[in-house]
Protein backbone atom coordinates (compact mmCIF):
# COMPACT_ATOMS: atom_id res chain seq x y z
CA UNK A 1 0.00 0.00 0.00
CA UNK A 2 1.16 3.47 -0.87
CA UNK A 3 1.43 6.20 1.38
CA UNK A 4 0.38 9.82 1.13
CA UNK A 5 2.51 12.92 1.95
CA UNK A 6 0.06 15.41 3.99
CA UNK A 7 0.52 18.93 4.46
CA UNK A 8 -2.75 21.80 5.75
CA UNK A 9 -2.42 25.23 5.31
CA UNK A 10 -4.99 27.61 6.13
CA UNK A 11 -5.85 30.67 3.06
CA UNK A 12 -4.53 34.11 4.08
CA UNK A 13 -5.91 37.81 2.55
CA UNK A 14 -1.87 37.62 0.91
CA UNK A 15 -3.21 34.91 -0.87
CA UNK A 16 -6.39 36.29 -2.42
CA UNK A 17 -7.55 38.35 -4.94
CA UNK A 18 -9.79 41.49 -3.74
CA UNK A 19 -12.94 39.35 -4.22
CA UNK A 20 -11.51 36.88 -1.73
CA UNK A 21 -10.46 34.28 -4.57
CA UNK A 22 -7.51 32.53 -4.23
CA UNK A 23 -5.19 33.65 -6.73
CA UNK A 24 -4.30 30.90 -9.40
CA UNK A 25 -0.42 31.55 -9.55
CA UNK A 26 -0.36 30.97 -5.38
CA UNK A 27 -1.55 27.47 -5.50
CA UNK A 28 2.04 26.49 -7.06
CA UNK A 29 3.48 28.14 -4.08
CA UNK A 30 0.86 25.86 -1.87
CA UNK A 31 2.11 23.31 -3.93
CA UNK A 32 5.99 23.97 -3.32
CA UNK A 33 5.21 24.26 0.52
CA UNK A 34 3.55 20.56 0.32
CA UNK A 35 7.03 19.12 -1.47
CA UNK A 36 9.41 21.02 0.98
CA UNK A 37 7.43 19.78 3.73
CA UNK A 38 7.63 16.13 2.13
CA UNK A 39 11.01 16.35 1.72
CA UNK A 40 11.34 17.56 5.44
CA UNK A 41 9.06 14.45 7.08
CA UNK A 42 11.98 11.90 5.37
CA UNK A 43 14.51 13.92 7.07
CA UNK A 44 15.71 15.95 4.70
CA UNK A 45 15.25 19.28 3.04
CA UNK A 46 16.60 21.42 -0.04
CA UNK A 47 19.09 23.08 2.14
CA UNK A 48 20.66 19.33 3.04
CA UNK A 49 20.29 18.15 -0.48
CA UNK A 50 22.29 20.67 -1.73
CA UNK A 51 24.88 20.35 1.41
CA UNK A 52 25.23 16.83 1.79
CA UNK A 53 24.74 15.53 -2.28
CA UNK A 54 25.41 18.97 -4.27
CA UNK A 55 22.24 18.73 -5.64
CA UNK A 56 19.44 21.14 -6.11
CA UNK A 57 15.43 19.63 -6.67
CA UNK A 58 14.04 21.43 -9.87
CA UNK A 59 10.88 21.81 -11.14
CA UNK A 60 10.95 20.75 -14.93
CA UNK A 61 7.21 21.01 -15.52
CA UNK A 62 4.01 21.49 -13.44
CA UNK A 63 0.69 20.15 -14.85
CA UNK A 64 -2.31 22.03 -13.27
CA UNK A 65 -5.85 21.64 -13.20
CA UNK A 66 -7.67 24.16 -11.38
CA UNK A 67 -11.26 22.48 -10.44
CA UNK A 68 -13.11 24.51 -8.45
CA UNK A 69 -12.40 27.83 -6.57
CA UNK A 70 -11.03 28.42 -3.05
CA UNK A 71 -11.83 31.11 -0.88
CA UNK A 72 -10.05 33.57 2.56
CA UNK A 73 -9.88 31.60 5.48
CA UNK A 74 -10.68 28.44 3.99
CA UNK A 75 -8.90 25.26 5.33
CA UNK A 76 -6.83 23.35 2.54
CA UNK A 77 -4.85 19.99 2.49
CA UNK A 78 -2.13 19.23 0.30
CA UNK A 79 -1.53 15.13 -0.69
CA UNK A 80 1.77 14.18 -2.18
CA UNK A 81 3.01 10.77 -3.67
CA UNK A 82 5.06 10.02 -6.40
CA UNK A 83 4.00 8.65 -9.00
CA UNK A 84 6.78 7.25 -11.13
CA UNK A 85 10.37 7.87 -11.03
CA UNK A 86 13.50 7.44 -12.91
CA UNK A 87 17.24 7.55 -12.37
CA UNK A 88 17.63 11.93 -12.47
CA UNK A 89 13.89 12.49 -11.52
CA UNK A 90 10.66 11.95 -9.98
CA UNK A 91 6.59 12.58 -11.21
CA UNK A 92 4.78 13.85 -8.20
CA UNK A 93 1.17 13.98 -7.76
CA UNK A 94 -0.46 16.67 -5.44
CA UNK A 95 -4.16 17.35 -5.29
CA UNK A 96 -5.74 19.79 -3.13
CA UNK A 97 -8.50 19.44 -1.15
CA UNK A 98 -11.00 21.20 1.17
CA UNK A 99 -12.74 18.65 2.94
CA UNK A 100 -14.15 16.12 0.06
CA UNK A 101 -14.28 18.81 -2.54
CA UNK A 102 -10.96 18.49 -5.47
CA UNK A 103 -9.82 22.17 -5.49
CA UNK A 104 -6.52 21.59 -7.67
CA UNK A 105 -5.06 18.42 -9.45
CA UNK A 106 -1.28 18.95 -10.58
CA UNK A 107 1.77 16.65 -11.61
CA UNK A 108 5.04 17.86 -11.34
CA UNK A 109 8.34 16.65 -13.03
CA UNK A 110 10.91 16.97 -10.49
CA UNK A 111 14.72 16.61 -11.67
CA UNK A 112 18.37 16.55 -9.65
CA UNK A 113 20.31 18.72 -11.27
CA UNK A 114 24.19 19.54 -10.08
CA UNK A 115 25.45 23.14 -9.74
CA UNK A 116 25.96 23.40 -13.26
CA UNK A 117 22.36 22.46 -13.92
CA UNK A 118 22.79 18.55 -14.82
CA UNK A 119 20.79 15.97 -14.18
CA UNK A 120 21.96 13.55 -11.78
CA UNK A 121 21.27 10.55 -10.00
CA UNK A 122 19.18 10.65 -7.20
CA UNK A 123 21.10 9.33 -4.21
CA UNK A 124 19.90 6.27 -2.56
CA UNK A 125 19.15 7.56 0.89
CA UNK A 126 16.54 10.00 -0.94
CA UNK A 127 15.11 7.32 -3.40
CA UNK A 128 14.57 4.36 -0.62
CA UNK A 129 13.24 6.60 1.44
CA UNK A 130 10.61 7.93 -1.38
CA UNK A 131 10.15 4.55 -1.86
CA UNK A 132 6.66 3.92 0.23
CA UNK A 133 4.82 6.98 -1.19
CA UNK A 134 5.01 5.67 -4.77
CA UNK A 135 2.21 5.05 -6.91
CA UNK A 136 0.38 4.90 -10.13
CA UNK A 137 -2.93 6.28 -9.03
CA UNK A 138 -4.38 9.34 -7.77
CA UNK A 139 -6.64 8.19 -4.51
CA UNK A 140 -8.27 10.85 -2.90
Amino acid sequence: MHENFFHKLKVYYEDTDSGGVVYYANYLKFLERARTEALYSIGYSNKKVKEDFESLIIVKSCNIDYKKPSYLEEELKVRSFVKSISKTSFLMNQIITRGDDVIVEAQVHLVFVDKKGKPVKIPDQIYSKFKPYFCDTIKI
